[in-house]
């Protein structure tokens, strides 16, 4: 008589959790990086009213000294922990690596902590914006990384806005 396997043997099995393992390995870190840079979409997208009004003050106003947080059609700065109307290079900067704060006005969203705009000359200007910065979000992948949007103004070819070298989200890879 002969005997018929039913059945997997062991080998079988072992093999088949073996795969799953190199899967799980490969697919988790990349599921949440992924997950990392869905949420700090928000925060670049918090930029984007204070980018439009900056604009639009340059037209009326001709100079983007003149668009400063809460005057001139720009709104005023979100949370932030430091004293509106910086205006160097080094402050925007030095703003960008500060640790952010628990956001405290309504509607900022879930994972911004602040906003502002800080004008360098009459043709430069930053946009900084902060992730949160808890311990709650340092779980979900936020850890107060910054985006900082340098732009310049150009009469024949209008405003260009490009990600600061000096953005944390850069390092973390979570923003371009």
């Amino acid at each position: 008589m002969k005997n018929v396997q039913k059945g997997f043997t062991l080998i079988e099995l072992m093999i088949v959790v073996a795969i799953i393992g190199i899967l799980a390995a490969v697919a988790i870190p990349a599921y949440s990086n992924y997950t990392k840079k869905a949420k700090f979409t928000e925060v670049s997208q918090a930029t984007q009213a204070m980018k439009s009004a900056v604009e639009a003050c340059q037209v009326d106003m001709g100079d983007l000294l003149q668009c400063t947080n809460g005057s001139n059609g720009v709104p005023v700065d979100i949370g932030l922990a430091a004293a509106p109307g910086t205006t160097t290079v080094a402050a925007t900067k030095a703003l960008a690596a500060a640790v952010s704060v628990t956001p405290t006005v309504v509607g900022l969203g879930k994972y911004v902590s602040s906003v502002g705009v800080y004008p360098h000359t009459s043709t430069t200007t930053s946009i900084v914006a902060h992730a949160v910065g808890t311990a709650a979000a340092a779980v979900q992948g936020m850890n107060g990384e910054s985006y900082m949007l340098a732009g310049t103004y150009d009469p024949n070819t209008g405003f260009s806005w490009t990600v600061d070298t000096s953005s944390t989200c850069l390092a973390a890879n979570i923003c371009k």
